[in-house]
């Protein structure tokens, strides 16, 4: 219910807002019903002092002399907060003497008093209706009630290394060694076992020193923090003041800096090269399904393999010959398998898989409810690894000779055309399923990650697409175009600041972009900018992730300690970074990339590296660094490293003379047709 102010409180409420803001602290945040959508303006924490309060309960023991802390999804109006937000007593009349501040960009708003509330006295927070969002975006209101306590004291403020350090403010960056807090209460403090209060992730290790009138207290902490690494430091309730009243406890959490020793012995960039390969190799021939030979999804896939990923595991297996790491016999057998698998046990829809496989016994593993049927995009990463196959075995031995017959049977059969839909359009659809037909109804457009699709699609020797189906379905007629300029680089083709870095990766696995164009850009010019704009938005930082900088880059598609997974890109970024963004850049952005890659093994080799290469993701804001490899991350790296040193991906994919003849029929140039 709203509360009816007489005028005189409404002025003095208003005179009282127009003074200087002051800004005490928070200590931790609660949140008002996860996910609940107020209108356009969410509200997700609502504090007093440490203690959380509910928008559905009446919380007890609310300290008297604390600062009230909402935060909202996004920015709020300061003039609307003003006279929207008021605390009233039991009697419903309006406290006097209030005023505002505002952090975190206008979207935390703080509510001081100027005297303490009375003691277990009963009070209600409103936020009205007439609420905005800096934008306009509009709030339903909502009040939250406390009841206030017999007598707690405070912290007024605390620092860590000189840095503001109240919840839900988290300090980045805190030196390893030396780092010093100073906290100051309300109340001179009783020093009897004062040390054993303070703790640093359960452990009580500070030295102490209380300043002469007992209310300052300065801590050093002697042991060395290890680095990147999240501590929390607390204040226990036992802690008493020495007029006996009760402390409501403290925690938050900081971040230590990089621990920049290195983490292995430092050897030339080619042995690093190398050493990347051979150790992302192995998952594909680790995880390589025993049955099938299909690569798994990811490493904890069991029975699942994926179509694409596989595609990218031939093609890694090719580099693994190159490169000594398996035998050409050993990679011929394992190549074999799959694609006898693929020709006898696995389900063809009109001639294309599906995303996913049993690896067991070929039968189709739906990706979603719909996905049940054919993945025509996920087929042509699967092409292109099988035709890189075949051009490399071109021996005349009957292994060599039967391999290459039976990559053509299952290259021959995708009938590219028929996913033009029944009616013939001129586009190509991404999906159909035998029980769900057309449902999905996705047509692949630029710019993506698909190019690869429509290239094979008019290379195709029996189901060939003719040109109006690229020019309109693919380019649509030149609407795929940017052309805006972002961190002072042109981006040729795509959405605002280029969207994830897999899009200049998994086609570009076989399409060599070298002096490759067409009507509607340069496709080397394309994905170095689209790189370039990657790593100078990482660089920039904008949204002030702990740890972006020239060294530390790279957004695309990956493990996400938030949602699970996400394409992650300038646009759709949220602290993850994904090592295969960057190091599969190298043909593009070679300094950059490899700037990227001495840190990610030299410097966070401890927390990234692993049995199969670099971890799929990290988040240095979190302090999250997932336990997972994939397959669509870490092909790319095993390919685009040897493309950038030999190009040897690159070489036998253009060699296929179907390939030659498609790209021309599309309009493609190159010196590489």
């Amino acid at each position: 219910m709203k509360l009816n102010l007489n005028k005189s409180i409404v002025n003095a409420v208003w005179q009282t807002f127009s003074l200087l803001l002051f800004v005490l602290p928070l200590l931790i945040s609660c949140k008002k019903g996860p996910g609940v959508q107020i209108g356009t303006l969410e509200l997700s924490s609502c504090t007093v002092g440490s203690i959380s309060l509910i928008y559905s309960a009446e919380i007890s023991n609310i300290p008297l002399n604390q600062n009230i802390s909402i935060t909202f999804s996004v920015a709020v109006d300061t003039i609307q907060a003003k006279s929207s937000i008021y605390l009233s007593n039991s009697s419903g009349v309006a406290v006097s003497g209030i005023y505002f501040g505002f952090t975190n960009n206008y979207r935390t708003v703080w509510v001081k008093h100027n005297q303490d509330l009375a003691k277990t006295s009963h009070y209600t927070l409103v936020v009205t209706s007439n609420l905005k969002g800096r934008q306009g975006e509009t709030f339903d209101g909502t009040q939250f009630k406390f009841i206030t306590s017999s007598g707690l004291f405070s912290l007024t403020n605390i620092l860590l290394d000189n840095q503001y350090f109240m919840s839900p403010v988290t300090v980045y960056n805190v030196r390893r060694q030396g780092s010093k807090l100073q906290l100051g209460f309300s109340e001179a403090l009783d020093t009897v076992h004062l040390k054993s209060v303070f703790r640093l992730s359960g452990n009580a290790v500070y030295s102490v020193s209380v300043s002469s009138d007992l209310k300052t207290v300065n801590l050093n902490c002697p042991i060395v923090l290890s680095g990147y690494t999240k501590y929390n430091f607390s204040v226990s309730t036992s802690l008493k003041s020495v007029l006996g009243n009760s402390f409501g406890g403290f925690d938050n959490n900081f971040v230590s800096a990089l621990d920049s020793t290195l983490k292995f012995p430092q050897i030339t960039d080619d042995a690093l090269l190398t050493l990347i390969q051979q150790q992302t190799f192995k998952y594909f021939w680790d995880f390589g399904h025993p049955i099938s030979g299909m690569a798994r999804e990811r490493d904890s896939s069991g029975d699942i393999v994926a179509t694409g990923g596989t595609g990218f595991g031939v093609m890694a297996i090719i580099t693994a010959i190159e490169r000594n790491f398996i035998s050409k016999s050993d990679g011929l057998n394992r190549i074999t398998t799959i694609v006898s698998f693929l020709k006898n046990n696995c389900t063809r829809f009109h001639g294309a898989f599906s995303h996913w496989i049993n690896g067991a016994t070929g039968a189709t593993v739906p990706f979603s409810t719909l996905d049940d049927g054919a993945d025509l995009v996920e087929t042509s990463y699967m092409m292109q690894g099988l035709l890189c196959a075949r051009q490399y075995f071109d021996g005349t031995n009957s292994d060599e000779v039967n391999l290459r017959s039976d990559i053509n049977t299952l290259w021959i059969g995708v009938e590219w055309s028929w996913f033009r839909q029944q009616d013939n359009q001129n586009v190509l659809y991404w999906h159909w399923s035998p029980d769900n037909l057309w449902a999905i109804n996705m047509p692949i457009h630029g710019w993506d990650e698909a190019l690869i699709t429509y290239v094979l699609a008019a290379s195709s020797p029996g189901f060939p697409i003719p040109r109006i189906v690229y020019d309109n379905g693919w380019a649509m007629n030149g609407s795929m175009k940017n052309g805006q300029t972002y961190y002072n680089t042109i981006l040729p083709l795509g959405p605002a600041l280029g969207g994830p870095l897999f899009f200049a990766h998994y086609s570009f696995l076989g399409i060599n972009p070298t002096g490759l164009t067409d009507a509607y850009a340069s496709y080397m010019d394309q994905n170095v900018a689209h790189s370039k704009i990657n790593y100078n938005y990482c660089v920039t930082d904008p949204l002030a992730y702990n740890g972006y900088s020239p060294q530390c880059w790279g957004l695309t598609a990956s493990d996400d300690n938030v949602s699970g997974y996400s394409a992650h890109a300038p646009g759709n970024d949220d602290g993850v970074i994904s090592p295969t963004a960057a190091v599969s850049s190298l043909p593009y952005t070679p300094t950059q990339s490899m700037n990227a890659i001495r840190f990610f093994y030299y410097q966070l080799g401890d927390k990234i590296w692993g049995d199969y290469g670099f971890i799929d993701a990290f988040n240095l804001s979190s302090i999250w660094f997932s336990n997972s490899y994939l397959a669509i991350d870490q092909g790319p790296q095993i390919v685009m490293i040897e493309n950038y040193r030999s190009g040897l991906l690159w070489k036998l994919f253009m060699s296929c003379p179907e390939v030659k003849t498609g790209m021309t029929n599309l309009g493609f140039q190159s010196p590489n047709l």
